[in-house]
């Protein structure tokens, strides 16, 4: 059973888990990850943030609030390695301390720490599952962004055979530790921003059941201390190899998954009598 007490009290009373915590990867992120980690504080014990090579100042601050925070972890990285990189450096952290379940949120205020109780808790009720956040997008949201999510989508929804993951970009989400270790072990990719869409469609192919949830993304813009390392051409085309790559792989395994829908279909059935 998932140990997590909630203490009475105020609204803002943190949740201590010795199963889940929440995993900030962070790399050069301004002073968005200062308000980030505090909200995601309030909510939540333990949160970890992996420093991914900073160099903005913000890996000393935060190593001196863990220090003042029991409930507040804080792993610096030597170098920039990724975002799927640093999360798997977390993974591997995580592991070793017997914890079995991860939220991952980014640095930069754009998930809603409000949710995460919500979200840890639909992960309790359904260990075996990755809860995966579902965008609400408001009038921030660049609508180059906005368009090339419904492609993406559609690209995991076909490679899924429409498994359900939802959105395939947005990073807020729940993952079980050892089967998202597993599809990352001996493979070059999901170390940047391939992460967030690969892993959800690599661990749909491994039968780990996705949950939807609906949350809110913001955009910050730079005077109000928004950062984006997203280059578009650069990253832009990192993901359409990876979509290719998984396609292949999808193809690959077309036959085991088309069979793998027809169990769940005949098990959500249930037995002819």
């Amino acid at each position: 059973m998932n140990d997590m007490t909630e203490p009475l009290g105020a609204a803002l009373s943190t949740v201590h888990s010795t199963t889940h915590l929440v995993l900030i990867p962070s790399y050069n992120p301004g002073r968005k990850v200062f308000e980030t980690v505090q909200e995601a504080r309030q909510q939540w014990s333990p949160v970890w943030v992996v420093v991914d090579g900073s160099t903005d100042g913000t890996a000393e601050r935060l190593t001196a609030l863990a220090a003042l925070d029991e409930g507040l972890e804080v792993i610096v990285l030597p170098k920039n390695v990724g975002k799927g990189a640093a999360v798997l450096h977390g993974l591997e952290h995580a592991a070793a301390a017997g914890y079995t379940h991860v939220l991952a949120m980014d640095s930069d205020g754009q998930h809603p720490a409000a949710l995460i109780p919500q979200f840890m808790r639909t992960s309790a009720l359904a260990p075996d599952a990755m809860v995966l956040g579902r965008p609400v997008f408001d009038k921030t949201a660049p609508l180059e962004r906005v368009l090339f999510r419904k492609l993406s989508n559609g690209l995991t929804n076909l490679e899924t055979l429409w498994a359900g993951i939802g959105d395939s970009l947005y990073g807020f989400r729940v993952y079980p530790v050892e089967p998202l270790r597993r599809v990352m072990a001996g493979k070059r990719g999901m170390r940047r921003f391939d992460f967030d869409p690969e892993v959800a469609v690599r661990l749909s192919w491994e039968g780990v059941r996705p949950i939807s949830l609906s949350a809110p993304v913001r955009y910050f813009r730079p005077d109000e201390g928004g950062v984006s390392h997203f280059r578009y051409i650069r990253d832009n085309w990192l993901l359409m190899r990876m979509y290719f790559r998984l396609f292949a792989g999808f193809v690959l395994r077309l036959p085991r998954l088309l069979n793998q829908r027809h169990r769940q279909k005949a098990g959500a059935r249930g037995p002819l009598l």
